[in-house]
């Protein structure tokens, strides 16, 4: 099993950065996708999941409005689009894959990625 994440970089306040989680070794369709991520000194948040389908997502709340998770089953990818980037969005972004068939924002995800850093600054 393995998820791998790219997409991570430099960026200035305001600017746009597109995340993606290639997976493989399971049934990627069958899985609820995560995002979570973790600024130096601070616990591992939640940033947004969406279901197996696509049709159900969830944000944590300041994000919500700047940040859009999809994926696309057929490419067994999941993608979080960043925009309006702030410095304190600066983290190691993680994926993260649970195996159900409902919406889950809780933290206990069976598999995770290495991480890539997102880094804000002015």
């Amino acid at each position: 099993v393995q998820l791998v994440e790219s997409g991570g970089g430099l960026v200035q306040p305001g600017g746009s950065l597109r995340l993606s989680c290639a997976a493989s070794g399971f049934t990627f369709s069958s899985y609820v996708m995560g995002w979570f991520r973790q600024a130096p000194g601070l616990e591992r948040e939640f940033v947004a999941a969406i279901n197996w389908s696509g049709r159900y997502t969830a944000y944590l709340e300041s994000v919500k409005g700047r940040f859009t998770i999809s994926r696309d089953n057929a490419k067994s990818t999941a993608y979080l689009e960043m925009n309006s980037l702030k410095p304190k969005d600066t983290a190691v972004y993680y994926c993260a894959a649970r195996r159900m068939t409902t919406l889950y924002t809780g933290h206990d995800y069976e598999y995770w990625g290495q991480g890539t850093q997102v880094t804000v600054f002015s």
